[in-house]
């Protein structure tokens, strides 16, 4: 039997087939069970129910019809270039890839006032360009996906209302929302996410009203010369930092907030601190305006303390104590609540949201500081931020540790993307050594919870910088540090160096270092954990198969069966539903970040198909036929066999949908 190809996984010879076999099974497959499904339902009117067309019939739509052809021809022209050197892939982003806003496939939408059953208080009133007649709304609502609601099955009451895709679980007369009183109880005071951003915050944010006194204290001394060691003393002639400093004390303008000292005439500043009782409020303390021409010092009376004068010493703070756990990576865009909870399900110890920009978050933008949700279940939880400045980094890392539930804090040091780089972020604070020390302690300095760095091996393919790094992370006080085995200019390409991992694993002790890159099985993290890490952490091999946290503690190999992969979908459509609605909006969210992941798990081969044990990431799998039809759609490569497998669990996709893969990686065919 002849030997797969360099860089193509071995399959068992009878599973193997080409692609044009592979396409043929599965658009037979699909006809026929379209047939089925047309003879089922009857035949209905197409222009009241477009939505309900076959993917074949969609794609000839009049809305749309003329971009997806002049698309599709686009794609055999770009196919046929390729044919001379199929070798070279696809790498970066799809940075122009369509964009579904709500608006495109919900045209008319139902007031807030009249979802939560007060029409009466409706703000705008006559000026609001949302409908209020629930008749009118229901008459071109499009028709509900099923007949079990999971927020109505869970938590006994879904706030949707008339407009959940799944109403008529629990609608009554007159569309009245049905309510579980017995199961409304037995959830009432537990917060199931955290760290929510409250409006009160967001406004003080946005108006730039909110003090940072911790920040202000570090930073002031960054610009002024002192003794030889001093914090920032090699780049204060020329640092941005300090002409940010200066700023800070005469006008207050940084970037992202604006903090003015007191006695300039300033608008209230109010500093946020965190409510123990209630970790998703956020209270803001009245606020103290001093004289510039008083001492500084606030006066008291009664028992004076002294926290805001001493910071906790290192021992004195929450440790991190994670040695051999496994820590799920911080993944842009997949790695999203729900998607969590999955992994938490297999046996993830750590997890850690999505990559957060600083600046954002100090803005007070809904969306950034949405990727700091946490779900009750992730009892070991971080947060990952990115900046490429001191300021910014202090400030919101001081916001943070007073206004949310977390564990840890983690630095990107690791992105490789272009936005990030050029502007001094990500991997490029590798090479800015003054810009990352005063990152580092500006940070460790305003925190209560222990601060961690993810790095790369430096920037360039053959320049290691990693094991240069290191030994100054931990002086600078970091907590523990993650090294991902390639360079920038690797990207992902070739394979993870986990023997110049172990190196530097040796040189960060006795601080933790966590390995990651090339781990898709159980033996892959016995490797790596034999290079003397302290843990590892699992990026693409747990969006791959994110069971691989059970084979790993398991200690074992999982033939895992298609509908067990579906069930696992099923598990993350109710949790979408659950984490962005059950209204058409948050159906079309969860569908496309399922989607996203999709591009992921189709590169997954089933054990019972390999020739020999385990499959490796970076073998790409050649066209097969899996044991069943579910199975062979599931390692389909093509976008549109995505999307019907997302129609099996969350409908019908709206007319004129279109979806592309964030990674152009993932989107070959």
């Amino acid at each position: 039997m002849e030997a797969a190809a360099a860089g193509v996984a071995p399959i068992r010879a009878p599973y193997l087939t080409s692609k044009e076999q592979f396409h043929a099974y599965l658009k037979a497959e699909r006809e026929s069970r379209n047939q089925e499904n047309n003879q089922h339902d009857g035949e209905e009117d197409s222009s009241s129910n477009d939505q309900t067309e076959p993917p074949a019939k969609r794609m000839k739509l009049d809305g749309g019809d003329q971009v997806r052809k002049q698309g599709s021809q686009e794609e055999v022209v770009k196919e046929e270039e390729k044919k001379p050197q199929e070798r070279k892939r696809a790498r970066g982003q799809n940075k122009s890839r369509p964009c579904m806003k709500p608006n495109h496939y919900e045209k008319d939408r139902l007031c807030q006032s009249v979802i939560q059953e007060c029409a009466e208080k409706c703000y705008f009133g006559s000026q609001c360009r949302f409908l209020h007649d629930v008749g009118e709304y229901m008459a071109v609502k499009p028709s509900d996906l099923g007949d079990s609601c999971v927020l109505f099955k869970t938590f006994g009451k879904c706030i949707y209302g008339v407009t959940c895709r799944f109403a008529r679980a629990h609608l009554g007369e007159d569309y009245r929302n049905i309510i579980n009183e017995d199961l409304v109880k037995q959830w009432e005071g537990k917060p199931l996410v955290r760290n929510s951003l409250s409006k009160e915050l967001q406004q003080r944010l946005r108006k730039k009203k909110v003090c940072f006194d911790k920040s202000s204290k570090y930073l002031s001394h960054l610009g002024k010369p002192s003794s030889a060691g001093n914090v920032g003393n090699k780049a204060a002639g020329n640092s941005t930092e300090k002409r940010m400093t200066n700023s800070t004390v005469s006008k207050g303008n940084v970037e992202g907030i604006d903090v003015k000292p007191p006695g300039e005439g300033a608008p209230e500043c109010v500093s946020v601190s965190e409510k123990r009782g209630a970790p998703e409020s956020v209270v803001l303390q009245n606020s103290c305006l001093v004289d510039a021409s008083k001492d500084s010092t606030p006066k008291t009376t009664g028992l004076v303390t002294d926290e805001d004068i001493i910071k906790l010493r290192p021992c004195e703070k929450k440790r991190l104590d994670i040695q051999g756990k496994l820590y799920l990576a911080p993944l842009t865009t997949c790695g999203n609540l729900p998607f969590r909870r999955i992994c938490k399900r297999f046996g993830a110890d750590v997890t850690c949201g999505e990559m957060a920009v600083c600046t954002n978050l100090l803005q007070g933008q809904s969306s950034e500081w949405a990727l700091l949700k946490r779900h009750y279940t992730e009892d070991l939880f971080g947060v990952q931020l990115e900046g490429a400045f001191p300021d910014t980094m202090t400030r919101c890392a001081e916001l943070l540790n007073q206004t949310i539930e977390m564990d840890f804090v983690d630095i990107n040091v690791g992105c490789p993307i272009d936005l990030v780089y050029k502007k001094g972020g990500g991997c490029a604070l590798m090479n800015r050594s003054n810009k990352f020390e005063q990152i580092v302690r500006g940070m460790n300095s305003v925190l209560d919870v222990p601060l961690t760095v993810k790095i790369r091996t430096g920037v360039q393919e053959k320049v290691n910088l990693a094991h240069k790094v290191i030994p100054n992370i931990r002086k600078w006080g970091a907590s523990m540090v993650t090294l991902h085995g390639r360079s920038r200019e690797q990207r992902y390409t070739k394979v993870a160096d986990w023997e110049y991992i172990g190196e530097c694993a040796k040189l960060a002790s006795p601080m933790p270092l966590f390995g990651n890159g090339d781990i898709l099985s159980y033996e892959d993290a016995n490797r790596a954990m034999q290079t003397g890490v302290s843990g590892i952490m699992i990026a693409r091999g747990a969006l791959i198969k994110p069971w691989i946290f059970t084979e790993i503690k398991e200690q074992r190999h999982w033939d895992i069966s298609s509908t067990e992969r579906l069930d696992i979908l099923k598990d993350f459509t109710n949790y979408g539903l659950e984490h962005w609605g059950s209204d058409t909006q948050g159906v079309e969210k969860t569908r496309k970040f399922m989607l996203e992941w999709l591009s992921f798990l189709c590169r997954y081969i089933p054990a019972g198909l390999l020739e020999y044990l385990p499959q490796k990431i970076n073998e790409r799998p050649p066209y097969y036929m899996g044991r069943d039809y579910l199975e062979t759609l599931m390692a389909s490569q093509n976008v549109d066999d995505w999307i019907k497998i997302s129609e099996m669990l969350l409908g019908p996709v709206p007319a004129n949908f279109t979806f592309l893969p964030k990674h152009k990686a993932n989107s070959y065919r």
